[in-house]
Order: structure tokens, then sequence, then C-alpha cells
């Protein structure tokens, strides 16, 4: 298949302008380089082959080095110029991240999620977003939400720099995209350089070696500087996953010819400029034009009419206006329908039904009612049902595609939502125990929680994760732990942990509604009740229409105090809420001592907890998480300082041993967490304080 002279001019343009913006910036490095930035300069002609074929219902998830193929598609020098000068109508981020990192939702154009400088973390996400269109595909045409993707046959670009493939995390976008035959193009565009190190100390093979380890994932090398090879080959790769929906991945081989960022200068570390100057685009697409009869003049022209287009754009952009304080509290959290309690919490004549179930049923219920809804993670799939049988019959209702076992692969998990998300899909994930969120954090800080913030609105990524939690029963150091103080300092994220079946069921509905990334903490020693004084999270359970939306605490035990009485409010949730209430119970104090559950960690019920705190007099906070440097102490914190004039004691705190792990021997596992008993001693403390 030939190139034509149009399509060769076309890309010419595109490249003097990319060139012509490098060396502005260089031109300017003063002015332009208080933001740090990159550039294409070498890479421009794959870049180039790509932006240039890709169409509107396509998604693309370029890198921080990708300004061409952002000028392919269709974006001007001035816009990325106010990127790059982090201006206020910067059309990516409003001024919030860095240069060529786009996140864009326009009708003509390629859609592209937030995109972050964590190198590779994009392949998850991307691969998110082409398993999207893998499960519409699988619905038939007949079901709305999968005519679009049936009819236009929409790809996914995923962009990545040689380097960026060593990562774990590509390892666990290619196993999927391989296993699933998912339609998308990554694109990896290899310069010999990290930052400083070089492919020769970093990499036992190139990307395309490494991807022929995945069967089902194709792979293809080439000159990433001979546009007529680039152009071709990457139309081959897009008619082919269109047609075929399967993975390519296409290995292009380029010369870095300006420095890994502006702060990074390649005078200080790089020997090899000769040898990648020889590799130059820029005079390759010269020869090219030549064989198509372009004269010497004509090209002048365009150069020159670029150039002053570029110089113009650059000066416009200096003097656009930059972002107002005010600006930097927009966009944390897209706006929530979810606002007010509703619904039946007790239905007449309902069942009792113990705290799984009542998650259980409530994902049943939006999955009979809304097709976009999914539940996938390790053992989920029809096969078990979940280890804790959270997911039971779920798969056999609602088929393989909409309930799935993945690979243990934490980070694709919760860094898939992303692109399921994008594509509209509402995603159910879950990593199986608390102990093992760890691999999918980078995902969780990186990708999810910032997408709406860093995307200006754009990318809300609407998904649940649920994550059971807790100790009981010798759970042992891998199955025990609470990991609330590391998942609240995410910002971005909407945090419930409730203690009994009811929250749980209606904070799963208001969670779904709701278009922010919401994590679900689930007690393990609730589920069943089984554990002694757990009996009140058996619960009623909720009819289908009863939403509890986040950021209300309930007062479970309220008290009225009579003037000179001493009394307590009990600050908690999850677990610590039975041990409070049994250890009220057993000491006889439930008129003198208030109990507060906080349902949701945040949004947190911060005038429930003053107007408790106040009330009383007297605080304890109740976790089980150690009691130093935790969420726990945060709140006895802020409670100390915002509720010190009415305060009659010191606000006090019991959690956990500060000890490295949970262990497995029962005795310790005991010594080790809270217990009702353990809560009883401190309340009589405070009490006779």
């Amino acid at each position: 298949m030939k190139i034509t002279k149009k399509q060769t001019l076309k890309a010419f343009k595109n490249l003097v302008t990319a060139k012509a913006m490098t060396e502005i910036y260089e031109e300017n490095f003063k002015v332009v380089s208080k933001y740090v930035h990159a550039t294409s300069r070498g890479h421009e002609v794959i870049q180039t082959a790509v932006g240039m074929q890709l169409q509107p219902q396509d998604y693309m998830f370029p890198y921080y080095r990708d300004d061409s193929m952002l000028l392919a598609i269709g974006m001007t020098p001035y816009e990325l110029m106010l990127q790059v000068l982090a201006k206020k109508d910067d059309p990516f981020s409003a001024g919030r991240t860095y240069y060529s990192h786009p996140s864009l939702k326009d009708d003509d154009k390629p859609k592209i999620p937030h995109q972050s400088s964590a190198t590779g973390m994009q392949a998850i996400p991307a691969t998110g977003v082409a398993m999207g269109f893998w499960y519409k595909e699988s619905l038939g045409q007949d079901e709305p939400i999968a005519k679009q993707v049936h009819n236009d046959q929409p790809i996914v670009v995923c962009s990545l720099g040689d380097a960026s493939v060593t990562e774990g995390e590509i390892a666990e976008a290619f196993q999927m995209a391989a296993l699933k035959q998912l339609p998308i193009l990554y694109l990896v565009q290899d310069n010999g350089w990290d930052i400083s190190a070089n492919e020769a100390e970093t990499r036992a093979q190139n990307a395309a070696e490494y991807a022929a380890g995945f069967h089902g994932l194709e792979a293809i090398s080439i000159d990433g500087t001979d546009f007529e090879e680039s152009y071709t080959t990457v139309q081959n790769a897009i008619e082919t996953i269109r047609k075929e929906r399967r993975p390519i991945l296409i290995h292009a081989k380029v010369p870095l010819l300006n420095h890994h960022t502006s702060g990074v200068r390649m005078e200080f570390y790089r020997d090899d400029l000769d040898e990648a100057r020889s590799r130059d685009p820029y005079p390759k697409m010269l020869k090219l034009l030549q064989s198509f009869n372009v004269s010497e003049e004509e090209i002048k022209e365009i150069e020159t009419e670029i150039e002053t287009e570029v110089e113009k754009s650059l000066k416009r952009a200096l003097e656009a206006e930059d972002p107002k304080p005010e600006d930097l509290f927009t966009h944390d959290f897209a706006p929530t329908p979810i606002t007010q309690e509703v619904g039946e919490r007790s239905p007449e004549g309902g069942e009792k039904v113990v705290m799984v179930d009542c998650a259980l049923f409530a994902i049943e219920e939006l999955m009979a009612k809304h097709p976009e809804c999914l539940l996938y993670g390790q053992d989920v799939g029809g096969r078990l049902g979940g280890v804790f049988r959270e997911a039971a019959t779920l798969a056999q209702k609602f088929g393989d595609n909409r309930v799935f076992n993945t690979p243990i692969q934490e980070a694709f998990i919760v860094g898939s939502t992303v692109g399921m998300s994008a594509v509209g899909l509402k995603p159910i994930v879950e990593v199986q125990f608390a102990d093992y969120i760890w691999p999918g954090l980078n995902q969780l800080f990186t990708e999810v929680s910032r997408s709406c913030y860093l995307s200006n609105g754009k990318w809300p990524v609407s998904m649940i994760l649920r994550v059971p939690i807790g100790a009981y029963g010798s759970g042992g150091p891998y199955h025990s732990s609470s990991v609330e103080s590391i998942v609240t300092n995410i910002r971005g994220l909407k945090i419930a942990y409730p203690s009994n079946g009811a929250d749980l069921k209606g904070l799963m509905k208001a969670a779904y509604y709701d278009p922010n990334p919401v994590v679900i903490f689930e007690h393990k020693g609730l589920y069943w009740s089984k554990v002694k004084g757990t009996k009140g999270a058996t619960s009623l359970e909720p009819a289908e229409d009863y939403i509890l939306p986040f950021g209300k605490a309930w007062v479970l035990q309220e008290i009225w105090p009579q003037e000179e009485e001493e009394t307590l409010s009990i600050i908690s949730y999850g677990m610590g809420v039975h041990w409070a209430y049994n250890a009220t119970r057993e000491l006889g104090v439930t008129d003198t001592v208030e109990i507060v559950d906080l349902r949701t960690l945040h949004p947190i019920d911060w005038d429930t907890i003053f107007k408790s705190a106040k009330k009383c007099g007297k605080v304890l906070v109740v976790t089980e998480e150690p009691s130093e440097n935790g969420f726990a102490r945060s709140i006895q914190g802020k409670i100390q300082e915002e509720c010190f004039q009415e305060l009659d004691a010191p606000v006090m705190l019991i959690g956990s041993e500060n000890m490295p792990a949970i262990p497995l021997n029962s005795v310790l596992e005991e010594t080790m967490i809270p217990s009702t008993k353990k809560v009883r001693v401190k309340i009589e403390e405070i009490l006779n304080y």
C-alpha cells in the first residue's frame, strides 16, 4: 500500500510544526523552562503516522513525549503551549499538569483519558478501555450500550517508551490483552535511553522481543524515522485490529534528538549524539518529498509559514491568563446525585441477612438493572464466587463476560477501571484481602484518584473497589491487616467502612450512582457475624430502593446527658463499633456513653463528630489499626483542635499494638488487636478521668 503525496505533505507539515516548537522552546529556554517539559524531536514521524490515522471513536493514551501525535490529531501549537506554560485555558488540565500530559473529550478527535507522568502506567488504563470494548461487543448489536462499538469498531492506541516496558505493570496489561484478544495497538518508541541509563544497562531485550512471549500479541519492529514504513505499518495494524479485534505491538526505533526533559539536558551525559543525529527523520522527509517532486521553494514556504505561526502562538500563550487561586478548589470530585437517604431501610416483613449477603444482593440488583455494571477480580467467577462467597451465583445469573476472574494482578484490577469507566461502564472490582492492595496502590493513587482533578473534570473514574479487611480467627500476617490510613491519604477517593449489612447495601448503591471512585472496606469478621459480639452486623435486608449517602454518620447510641453527669462520646467504624457497643452494655453505661458510627471515612461527617464531642465533653476514638500515626489519630487531633473549649479530658484513642504484622497464633493475635474487654477498660479510665 503506497503513500500519497498529499499524505506525505500533511505529515511533513506536522513534523515541521513539532520541530519548530522544540526549537522555539530552546530559544526561549529561560521563559518556558519554568515548568518541566519534553518534546518529540526525533520521534516525529512515527507519532505523526499514528495520529493521522486515528478516528474520533478511537481512544488514545499518549505519553509525555508525544506532542507530534497530539498535533496530528488536530491540536494546535497554541493549545499545547498553554499547557507548557500551565495557563488557565490549557485545554487538558487548566494548568494543573505537565506539557504533553493530555486529557481530551472533543467530539471530533480521538478520546484521551487523563495521562500521568509515571512511565508505563497508562498501559493498564488503556487496556481497560479495550476490555470495555470487548465486553460491549459480547452483548450483541441490539444492546443500546453496545451499538456504537459494533458500528464503529473503535480501537485503542497506547504509546510507550521502550524503557517503560521493563515495568511489571506493562506485563499485566500485555497478559490481559493477549488473554482476551483485546483491540489495542501498543506503540513502543525506542530511543535507546531511560534518562541517563541506556538500553544496554537496563534491558535484556527490546519491546518486540519481550512481547513475543505473550502468545496472541503480534509484535512488529520498524524504523520509526521512515515515514513510508511507519505509515503503512500503522495502517495495516489499525485495519487488522478494527477487523479482527486483537492486539498488536509496533516497536519503532527512533533517535532522541532533544533533551530527556527541559530539566535533564542531553549534554550532561549523552555520548551518542552524532549517531542519533545521523537518523534524524527530518532530512529523510525532505528526500521523500523530493521523490514526489515537491520543490525546495514550496518546502521553504511551508516551513516559514509554520515557524511564523509557532512564534505567534508562543507570544500569545505567554500573554494568556494564569489560573486564579480559587481555581485550585474545583473538580476534586464530580458532583454526585446522591445526597439524601432514600428508600426503605427496614421493610416490613423483611428478612434478616448477614452482612456479606447484603452486598451480594445489592450488586445483583444493580446488575439486573444496569447492563453497564460488571464485577471482576480474583476468584469471583462462577466456579467459586469469591473466597468469601461475596459473588456467589452472580456469574451464573449474568454470564462470564460480566462476572469474571482475572489473573493475580492487583494493579490491572484497579487500574483497568479507569479505561472501563472512560467507555461508560461501571466496574465493581475487588482485591481478595486488604493485605494485597499494595500492588494496586500505584494505579489507585496515580491514575484512579487524580483523573477527575487533573483532567479538569473531564474524566472522573466511576468505579467501586471492594476490599475485605481486618483481623479475626487467626488470619495471620497476610490476611488480617487494616490499611485505611494509607488509603485515606489518597485524595480523590471516596471511602466507606460500614459496620453492618444495611449500611453496606445502602452505601454500595450510593457508590454505584456516584460518578467518582469509591473504596469500600468490608470487615471479614462481620461478614457472617460468626465472631462473638457481632450479631449487630446482621440486618433486615433493605429494600432495593434504599440508598445511603456518603458523609452521614450514624449516632447508633444517642444520649441526653444530665447536668454534671460524666459522659463520653465514642467515635468508631467497622469492627470498632461492635467493641464499643458491647463494652457499654457490659458496663451498664448506655445512658452516659454515646456511640458515633462514621460509616464513611471520606467524606467524613465532622458535624456529627463535633456535636457529639461537645455534648459529651470526653471522647474516645476506637480503631483496629495500630494506634500510632494513623487515620484515627488524625480524628483525635482534629477533635482536640476544634472542640478544645468544650472538652473535660484529653481525647483518647485505642487501637492495635504498634507491631509490624498481626501474628498467626491466636494468643498473639488477641494480644495485638483491640477487643470489647480492652475498650471497656479504656471507657472506665476516661469516665474516671
